[in-house]
């Protein structure tokens, strides 16, 4: 079957979350690379435990939760203005680069997204990034209260825009979110941002291993779960090469 829609995941595939690192290390000096990736890995980590729980909170409380979390780990006061400034910059997360052009290139085919963010965060974002007039679709998984890897977030695709899974392409960097859509029978496309070689080189090059390095090591290698991409590309923007 020709593809005839491509969707793609937010957070992590078009927009770079590495890029609050700069606002948390300006309201918490010395602390910022550190406070990103514990923010991280327990935003996703909350997603899926709320999910096997049947506790669904939409992503904007997880976001929110999940920092309050790192910030209290780490034992850092805050007030309350330093605390949203950093929460605002979901609402104004970098795009990748190649991103809007990759997009455009990819037209006529319906072009969506799918993420676990919520949907007010996802239309702002969208809206402030110029994405709104190149997507047909942003598909938020609050819909199905379940977040993706679940079978049932990926369902909203097809309801969406009247796709059957083999005909829609589904990219993401994220690999637990390449094994969720490959499970689910969707065509998926990897970004590989950090080879396997990169990971190990930046392992053993110093004794201390950086938080970024780390969050790295744990959540950009393809995960042990049976489910292997249809391509592996290294950017967005080798996408309309694929097709």
């Amino acid at each position: 079957m020709p593809i005839k829609a491509v969707v793609f995941d937010a957070y992590g595939t078009l927009y770079d979350i590495q890029s609050v690192a700069e606002i948390t290390e300006d309201a918490f000096p010395g602390y910022g690379e550190i406070i990103t990736q514990v923010w991280r890995i327990k935003q996703l980590e909350y997603s899926w435990l709320r999910s096997l729980m049947r506790r669904y909170q939409d992503f904007a409380a997880v976001t929110r939760d999940s920092l309050a979390y790192a910030l209290r780990a780490l034992r850092l006061d805050y007030e309350n203005d330093a605390f949203e400034r950093v929460i605002e910059k979901y609402l104004h997360l970098d795009l990748y680069p190649d991103a809007a052009a990759a997009l455009a290139a990819l037209k006529p085919r319906k072009l969506a997204i799918l993420s676990n963010g919520s949907p007010d965060m996802l239309n702002t974002l969208v809206r402030n990034t110029n994405l709104d007039g190149l997507l047909d679709a942003t598909i938020s998984v609050d819909a199905k209260k379940v977040f993706k890897p679940s079978p049932e977030a990926y369902e909203l695709i097809g309801e969406a825009l009247g796709t059957a899974p083999n005909e829609v392409l589904f990219v993401s960097s994220n690999p637990w979110d390449v094994a969720g859509a490959k499970s689910f029978g969707l065509n998926v496309a990897w970004i590989e941002r950090v080879t396997p070689e990169a990971m190990a080189l930046a392992c053993v090059e110093n004794e201390l291993v950086a938080p970024l390095t780390m969050f790295k090591a744990i959540r950009t290698q393809m995960d042990e779960l049976g489910f292997a991409p249809d391509h592996r590309v290294r950017a967005l923007s080798e996408l309309p090469g694929i097709i």
